[in-house]
């Protein structure tokens, strides 16, 4: 059974997915790095070249291809729960876990969000509301647990996880 971190950029969702998937002895995987293996571009030019569609294209083959595969643990892109049939892969193949955080806590993170196509605003803590606000609905439709990540170190938030995924 697949471990399925899902949530909003600076969650935490690759620091903590790595400290789990140790803990696990399970390969650890990020849908975008894998994405940026296979096209051989960072993200930013994948969508100034391509189009957030093509990136979306991509990132369902990459889940698809993860939900097929043996055990992992799996970090996913911020919009992966956009799409219904990742939203089905995940939830058909293992746990989902959403990382959530508030804005304030996800700007202090990402800081000026250099290297993400979504945050190319004045304002990074009000796009992360504004983001947040409209996937709200889907990472709570997609999640099978729900795990935030304000005000905590990444150790307590794995070891939540952790017990979760165990007692699944």
């Amino acid at each position: 059974m697949h471990l399925w971190l899902i949530g909003m950029m600076g969650v935490g969702k690759t620091r903590v997915g790595r400290m789990v998937a140790e803990r696990a002895r399970l390969p650890f995987h990020d849908t975008d790095d894998e994405v940026v293996a296979r096209v051989g571009c960072s993200i930013s030019e994948l969508w100034r070249d391509r189009g957030e569609a093509a990136f979306r294209d991509l990132e369902t083959d990459t889940v698809v291809r993860l939900a097929a595969g043996p055990a992992a643990v799996i970090a996913t892109g911020g919009g992966v729960v956009l799409e219904p049939r990742n939203v089905a892969a995940m939830r058909d193949s293992g746990l989902v876990v959403w990382l959530e955080a508030s804005p304030r806590t996800l700007a202090e993170r990402v800081g000026d969000g250099a290297g993400r196509p979504l945050l190319a605003a004045a304002d990074p803590e009000r796009r992360l509301a504004d983001i947040l606000r409209r996937r709200r609905r889907h990472y709570a439709r997609a999640a099978h647990l729900r795990v935030s990540t304000d005000d905590r170190d990444p150790d307590e938030v794995a070891e939540e996880v952790w017990k979760a995924w165990t007692a699944s």
